[in-house]
């Protein structure tokens, strides 16, 4: 791991020359002055140049304290006006702020206290109002928040390049780093700060267009090329793109910080092709977190995305027990199982792996190629067929338009895909330069309320936003200015006019970038695009039982290829789930018996099967030189049911489904 942060700062200090450093003032300048025209929510410019705050968004801010999920957003801007304004508005801002919970308390069912964002926010809150006004606090929180800076900036932001969280986590952290007494934490505030916008801006191009993959963001975020929140912020920096009207969020607190941006806006650079290495494995974590208390532990392992893993299922369902949390807006969906022990947590979360599992976004690989205006970047093979939480696996930008795909139920307008679960199913993810393979093989699951699942994939295809569309059999290709990019279909289908591929075997996809600086002409561009192969096909290994699903693309040098595994063909109306097994379920789908295959019949092992609910409806002892079990299923209902064996190796759970004839 030390050998990947040497190398993730050694590609940070590469960049562009001074020449457009010393502009970051003038920016600045111009910026704050903007913000004193006419501008009422630029209350953090109003309080740092010493002009009164607007009264009516004072009021809105405070009145929005007490009954707002997201209070922290309105808190940080509260407690940077009381650090700018020399006391002129603590009577009536502490009294508000102060009658809050800073973390978690037991029966909480609005605020959020876990994912970086908000920890950063309110742990910056907590300490800055403890050193100034005496606040009190509870002991473990220097340690706590010393923690969280440390773990930042060795392994980066496990939200890794998000527009929609990024700049509020920045905006804690500035609040440190400009206001804190304690010099360890001020120090360490300004470093996390500085590691941020350093990463937003490897793969900003040089319109000052930020379309990243993402570990979590909205679709929304790859709408407008400029004029959002973290727009303000890359502007500032850069000088790259428009300059934006009005003051954001994270403008207000980059224009009005104390901390050298030098190093940051010396770190952008035009082009770069390199992997990233993103956090740590969720096991390093545990290891990481083990100095925290066992609450704090939890919370800190949630804010890396592992909610429901089976590794950590039963310290989630404690704490959830323990602090009341089921009536939390983020829980009411899992309620349904509160009744159950909690020690039945890993084999829910086993069986509900398709989404369990996938919400951890800690330790990636996240791939990057930048060359002027056009950009790809994505996460190398991340949960592959799992349910995908606001994750963006793979975007490209040409110009100032996002390209990219998804899984999920096809809206007319994109941004009106749900923010929460952004694919219904993950793609395996690999690129190599500027060409990406993508591959789909959904997984599903039979847990009430989780089971609606569409393998639909489409794509973002602007091409109103292009000065130049053709098109070549399963291939779009487009042109903006110098700037190209092409994706090639599973299939020539349509929804609301928007390309679309409803496939629940497997759909392969691929995106391509490039410009006139490495193909030439837009001619040649497209000749290379026909030239291009793209293969895709079933076979099933004898050896093993495994039906292997092979994607493969050469794009001019470029070669990708990938096998996917799995005991599950096409057209079985079973997903895919990538395991070795030592023993299979047929016939799947299946009506009056469920059978099953042992291929050790010389192992001790015994056999549990459950309902949906996770109730244990059938075991049964396997003796030894057993080799096939029948079961008897007239009588149950339509449903999703889960098997479970155990034995030396552990345990294994696989899905079977029961339909009429």
């Amino acid at each position: 791991m030390k050998k990947h942060i040497l190398f993730f700062f050694l590609i940070l200090t590469v960049g562009k020359s001074y020449g457009q450093l010393a502009d970051f003032e003038s920016r600045r300048q111009a910026y704050l002055s903007q913000g004193l025209t006419g501008d009422p929510s630029a209350v953090t410019v109003q309080a740092y140049t010493g002009n009164p705050v607007d009264a009516a968004e004072l009021t809105a801010l405070l009145a929005d304290i007490s009954n707002s999920e997201n209070v922290d957003f309105n808190l940080v801007k509260l407690i940077r006006v009381l650090f700018l304004t020399n006391g002129e508005y603590d009577s009536q801002i502490l009294p508000v702020i102060n009658s809050i919970p800073y973390w978690l308390n037991d029966g909480e069912t609005l605020r959020q206290y876990w994912s970086e964002n908000h920890i950063s926010m309110w742990l910056s809150s907590d300490w800055l109002l403890h050193e100034k006004y005496g606040r009190y606090c509870d002991d473990r929180l220097y340690g706590r928040l010393k923690h969280f800076l440390e773990l930042k900036i060795n392994y980066g932001f496990y939200e890794f390049f998000s527009s929609t969280y990024a700049p509020y986590c920045l905006s804690g952290l500035l609040n440190l780093a400009d206001f804190a007494q304690d010099s360890t934490l001020k120090s360490l505030a300004g470093q996390a700060s500085k590691r941020l916008l350093k990463e937003m801006l490897l793969i900003t191009n040089n319109q000052g267009v930020f379309f990243p993959t993402a570990g979590r963001n909205y679709y929304g975020k790859y709408n407008s090329a400029w004029g959002q929140n973290h727009s303000h912020l890359i502007y500032l920096l850069t000088g790259l793109g428009p300059m934006p009207s009005g003051v954001s969020h994270s403008g207000g607190f980059l224009s009005t910080t104390s901390i050298n941006v030098d190093e940051v806006t010396q770190s952008w650079t035009s082009n770069l092709d390199i992997i990233l290495p993103v956090g740590h494995t969720l096991q390093e974590g545990f290891a990481i977190n083990s100095v925290l208390s066992d609450a704090d532990r939890v919370i800190f392992q949630w804010s890396s995305g592992a909610y429901f893993h089976p590794d950590v299922a039963v310290e989630t369902a404690t704490l959830i027990n323990d602090s009341n949390l089921w009536g939390h807006t983020e829980f009411l969906p899992f309620a349904q199982f509160q009744t159950l022990p909690v020690e039945q947590a890993p084999f829910l979360a086993n069986i509900a792996a398709s989404i369990s599992k996938s919400s951890v976004i800690c330790g990636q690989d996240v791939a990057i190629f930048k060359h002027g205006s056009i950009t790809l970047s994505s996460v190398q093979d991340f949960w592959k067929g799992k349910q995908g939480y606001q994750v963006m696996p793979c975007v490209a930008n040409v110009g100032t338009s996002a390209v990219l795909t998804a899984s999920g139920k096809v809206e007319p307008l994109w941004e009106d895909r749900p923010s929460r679960i952004s694919n219904n199913d993950l793609p395996y993810v690999e690129q190599k330069h500027n060409v990406a393979l993508l591959m789909y093989r959904p997984e599903t699951i039979g847990l009430t309320p989780f089971n609606d699942t569409n393998p639909e994939v489409s794509v973002r295809w602007p091409s109103a936003e292009f000065d130049e569309e053709r098109q070549d059999s399963l291939w779009l290709i487009g042109r903006q200015g110098i700037s190209y990019v092409a994706v090639r279909r599973s299939c020539l289908g349509e929804t609301f006019g928007i390309p679309t591929c409803y496939n629940p075997d497997g759909q392969t996809w691929v995106i391509v970038v490039g410009d006139s600086g490495m193909y030439g002409s837009f001619d040649h561009f497209e000749e290379l695009v026909k030239q291009s192969t793209v293969t895709e096909t079933w076979t099933l290994d004898p050896v093993d039982t495994q039906w292997v699903y092979s994607g493969f693309v050469n794009f001019d040098t470029v070669s990708i290829g990938h096998d996917w595994r799995s005991p599950y063909g096409p057209a079985l109306g079973i997903a895919a789930r990538d395991v070795q097994s030592s023993w299979l379920l047929y016939p799947n789908p299946g009506n009056e018996v469920l059978c099953i295959r042992l291929e050790n019949p010389n192992e001790l092992r015994e056999v549990e099967v459950y309902d949906s609910f996770g109730r244990l409806i059938w075991s049964k002892k396997i003796v030894t030189g057993e080799s096939r079990v029948e079961i008897a299923t007239n009588s149950w209902a339509n449903a999703s049911y889960f098997v479970q064996i155990k034995g030396s190796f552990g345990r294994e759970v696989k899905r079977w489904v029961k339909i009429d004839k």
